[in-house]
C-alpha cells in the first residue's frame, strides 16, 4: 500500500487538506495527515480545528511515498519555517520521491531552491515564490517528482492527480466517478 503525509500547520487551508485526505483514502492510499505544532488539534485558516493521525516530533516519517503540503495562511509561512520539515522535504528530494503543494504551498519548495528549471503552478499573485520555475496556469502541474496545484478550487484535480501517480490511472478514474465528478 502506497503511503502519504499531509502537514498541518495552524492557519492551514482546510478544503485543499481534506479533500486530497479524502480522495487518496478512498483510493487506497495510507494518507496521514501531521501536525508540526506539537499538539493534535491543530486551527485552520477559517477558525475550524482539526485533529491530526500524528505528531511531527514523534514520528519518523521517512518512510513515505510522498509529502503534501496544503495552504492557507498563516499555514504556509509556518509549514516553511519549521526547520524539520525543511530538512525532511530534503530527504524525500534525495530519495526521489514525490512532494507536493497546493495554493500558496508551492512557494515552499520554490523558495528552498528546488523548482529550478521545472514547470509549477501556486496561487495567482503568488508566483513570485516559485523561484526559477517556469510558472504556469494550470490547474495541477506535474514535473518529475514535483505536483503542484493552485487552490482550493482546484483540489479535486489536484488529489485525483495525486491518487493516479501514487496507485494507477484505473484507480483515480473509479474515485472521480464514484465522487461524481466527471
Amino acid at each position: 500500500m502506497k503511503k502519504a503525509y499531509l502537514f498541518f500547520a495552524t492557519g492551514f487551508e482546510e478544503v485543499e487538506a481534506l479533500t486530497v485526505v479524502d480522495i487518496l483514502r478512498r483510493g487506497g492510499v495510507d494518507c496521514k495527515t501531521v501536525s508540526i505544532m506539537g499538539d493534535y488539534d491543530v486551527t485552520s485558516s477559517h477558525a475550524i480545528t482539526i485533529r491530526a493521525d500524528l505528531l511531527f516530533d514523534e514520528q519518523d516519517l521517512t518512510d513515505a511515498d510522498m509529502l503534501i503540503m496544503p495552504g492557507g495562511i498563516p499555514g504556509t509561512p509556518n509549514l516553511k519555517a519549521h526547520a524539520g520539515l525543511e530538512k525532511l522535504i530534503h530527504q524525500y528530494v534525495e530519495a526521489g520521491k514525490y512532494l507536493a503543494a497546493v495554493c500558496a504551498a508551492p512557494t515552499i519548495y520554490g523558495e528552498m531552491g528546488l523548482l529550478e528549471g521545472k514547470q509549477a503552478t501556486c496561487y495567482p499573485g503568488m508566483e513570485d515564490g516559485l523561484l526559477g520555475a517556469k510558472a504556469l496556469t494550470d490547474n495541477v502541474v506535474c514535473d518529475g517528482q514535483f505536483i503542484t496545484s493552485r487552490g482550493m478550487g482546484t483540489c479535486i484535480d489536484f488529489g485525483l492527480v495525486l491518487l493516479e501517480r501514487l496507485t494507477d490511472k484505473a484507480t483515480a478514474d473509479e474515485i472521480s466517478k464514484k465522487i461524481v465528478y466527471r
